[in-house]
């Protein structure tokens, strides 16, 4: 259920632009409030509520082991996979007329058929929602201070990770989604 609302945060501001886009076309006169159009200011007030509890639900109550790491290497993979997305908002927030029922079938097929693919393969790293939000992504690779065991994994980390000298408190949830969400310096 967490990846769910994980993907569904991802598309959090392309349903906040359809509801805009819809608001201000209804407020013009260039459509009115039917059935249809009602239905879609309903989903996507649904959907945005959804996205946010589910980002809220994975970054603050996230009842993961808290394990203190140190980060020995990293890479930071935000801009590789943001234009993907902001393409896919571009076209479904500008282009598609979600007024007509054909267009809305197709909008809903679109999604989910994204959303299989993005929660079958662990996608969660691309989420353009978190980058708004001020998170990055790093591809890293970290030490267990408790045993020193070394690993590999995809966390989110707001702001600028800086690793010289500091321990790290991460939330070991998923090799593909996890958060770094507290650190302290190091001695």
């Amino acid at each position: 259920m967490k990846k769910i609302f994980l993907y569904l945060s991802a598309f959090v501001p392309l349903y906040v632009l359809i509801t805009i886009k819809l608001l201000i076309d209804i407020i013009n006169k260039n459509l009115t409030f039917n059935v249809l159009n009602s239905l879609i200011l309903v989903l996507m007030s649904v959907l945005i509520s959804l996205g946010i509890i589910g980002l809220v639900w994975n970054i603050k109550y996230n009842h993961a082991e808290t394990k203190e790491i140190i980060i020995l290497e990293k890479r930071s993979i935000t801009c590789e996979h943001f234009l993907g997305y902001f393409s896919l908002f571009v076209l479904f927030a500008l282009t598609f007329e979600l007024e007509k029922i054909s267009m809305f079938v197709v909008f809903v097929i679109i999604i989910i058929l994204i959303g299989i693919v993005y929660i079958k393969n662990d996608l969660f790293y691309i989420n353009p929602f978190l980058n708004i939000l001020g998170y990055n992504f790093y591809d890293i690779t970290y030490k267990l201070k408790d045993n020193g065991e070394i690993k590999k994994a995809k966390f989110f980390y707001k702001g600028n990770l800086q690793i010289e000298n500091t321990t790290f408190f991460a939330k070991l949830s998923h090799e593909n989604f996890s958060f770094v969400d507290k650190h302290k310096n190091g001695k």
